[in-house]
């Protein structure tokens, strides 16, 4: 603020203050032709009766999203395949199963595809995703020696897990990756048909029941599953490597298991 040594500089009065106005829009004017300032409408006043959709009490609804946005039209639903090839093609062009690592190969899934036993794990990881088959490292190799130990061979079987695309760093598939892959999964166990399906792993078996039960509590009995599928739950091999205190708990499991797929079955070992 400048000092004025105490005086205060006179006030312009009201008259000359508009000529001065007056003059300035002139000029305006003159310079950039004649202006108008939009009328608002009328906007009517609140009702002291209507509130927030809190204070109402109401709820204040999204428009409806059409599902069919989430899928572009040049690719085929899952839905849409009469066979595992047909499935596996429509998988390869899927950008939906893919994670945000890139350049991964599809692990789609291997075995008898007249399997009445269905093995589904988590995710491929890093052995998986270069040889585009499910459990093909060390974790396979205890896979295939505890169906074995139950007078099974990997070709008996068929075996899948939750994501066909590897993750990265191994981490566990994120829950929208999960919803994302499971529309595919589905239509491969219905083309399948299965009657038992052994989930291996805490995130197989909390995905395919809609749970999130521990595993403690998913384990040793088994699970009523779509169109009379049965579902047991047993420890990821890759677990039983880095814990093998459960082994005992695992071949308890898979001796249930083998039981009751003679029973469904009729064969006998």
């Amino acid at each position: 603020m400048e000092n004025n040594g105490g005086r205060e500089e006179p006030k312009p009065e009201p008259d000359s203050l508009f000529h001065t106005v007056r003059e300035f829009l002139k000029q305006e004017e003159q310079t950039y032709g004649r202006f108008q300032i939009p009328e608002l409408p009328d906007v009517p006043p609140l009702s002291s009766t209507t509130g927030t959709p809190a204070e109402s009490g109401e709820e204040k609804s999204l428009p409806a999203t059409d599902t069919n946005m989430i899928q572009e039209d040049s690719e085929a639903g899952p839905a849409a395949a009469k066979s595992l090839e047909e499935l596996f093609e429509i998988c390869l062009a899927a950008d939906a199963l893919r994670t945000d690592l890139a350049d991964t190969r599809l692990v789609f899934g291997t075995g008898n595809p007249n399997a009445d036993l269905m093995l589904i794990g988590e995710a491929p990881g890093l052995q998986e995703d270069r040889q585009g088959e499910p459990f093909v490292g060390k974790a396979g190799q205890l896979l295939n020696k505890i169906l074995a130990a139950i007078s099974f061979r990997r070709e008996d079987v068929y075996i899948a897990n939750i994501l066909k695309h590897r993750p990265p760093n191994n981490r566990d598939p994120l829950p929208e990756e999960r919803d994302r892959s499971l529309p595919y999964l589905y239509r491969q166990i219905e083309l399948i048909q299965p009657k038992l399906i052994l989930c291996l792993g805490r995130v197989s078996a909390q995905t395919l029941l809609n749970t999130s039960e521990p595993m403690k509590n998913l384990r040793s009995r088994f699970h009523p599953f779509h169109d009379g599928i049965q579902l047991l739950v047993t420890f990821h091999p890759a677990a039983l490597l880095r814990n093998p205190a459960w082994k005992r708990d695992t071949w308890e499991d898979v001796q249930l298991l083998r039981k009751r797929y003679d029973e469904l079955t009729g064969s006998s070992r």
